[in-house]
């Protein structure tokens, strides 16, 4: 009922294609329902937003919570890169949970880490939670990566820059119909730029109607691509619900 729930208020998907393609100023990429970013043309992975650690963070402050997140978010990386191949991989800030995050990876998650990144590069761009470099983690660290027209950083910024792709504030949005509600993460994008959803497994949510990212689009423009189980749904502006 939750797929139907969506399709119900979905855009159709481009005929003839099982993909589904966001626009970044020029630059078509494609969307996974896992929440990553691929750019076919640049062999280029993006994910945003691992917070790898979360759980042990909380139970180093007295919150405990089943300790599995980074082996289930590190599980699904490694299944996108085994079926990709990609050359590059960026990951758009805030992989670990807090600063000391990387240190706390256990000897397996990071020899796991350390394995997807052979024979490729790996960009860490740095995030509000891991401002500085993850120690002993492998790649390279950025502050933020120019690609061509394409900027990969981690926030967005608060005026319109057009190629922009950002994480952190973690994307979800909402549809209402036939008495039930659902609700998903989502990428956000209006043609010129593009914020990823959160792919860590315990990353919570801001409902893109929220004026910190609505705001950030032309409205007549904007859409919410929602995760589906196997698909993306496409949901314009006036579908969503808050």
């Amino acid at each position: 009922m939750t797929e139907a729930t969506l399709q119900q208020f979905a855009e159709p998907p481009v005929a003839g294609s099982r993909a589904t393609l966001a626009g970044v100023c020029g630059v078509v990429m494609e969307l996974f329902p896992e929440g990553a970013l691929w750019w076919g043309d640049m062999r280029l992975l993006v994910v945003a937003d691992l917070h790898l650690e979360k759980g042990s963070s909380f139970a180093r402050r007295g919150q405990l919570v089943p300790p599995y997140d980074t082996a289930e978010t590190l599980a699904r990386l490694a299944r996108l890169i085994a079926r990709l191949r990609p050359r590059i991989v960026v990951a758009l800030g805030d992989s670990f949970h807090d600063p000391e995050g990387a240190t706390r990876l256990s000897a397996s998650h990071r020899a796991m880490l350390k394995g997807l990144q052979l024979g490729r590069e790996w960009v860490w761009i740095a995030g509000n939670h891991d401002p500085e470099r993850p120690p002993d983690v492998g790649g390279e660290a950025m502050d933020e990566l120019g690609v061509g027209r394409i900027l990969f950083r981690h926030a967005p910024s608060a005026g319109p820059t057009p190629g922009e792709v950002a994480g952190h504030l973690h994307p979800c949005a909402r549809v209402r119909g036939g008495g039930k509600s659902v609700r998903r993460r989502c990428f956000a994008g209006d043609g010129e730029r593009l914020v990823l959803p959160a792919f860590g497994a315990y990353a919570g949510g801001l409902d893109v109607l929220n004026g910190a990212v609505i705001d950030l689009f032309v409205p007549e423009n904007f859409r919410a691509f929602m995760l589906g189980d196997e698909r993306i749904y496409t949901v314009g502006m006036k579908a969503l619900s808050a």
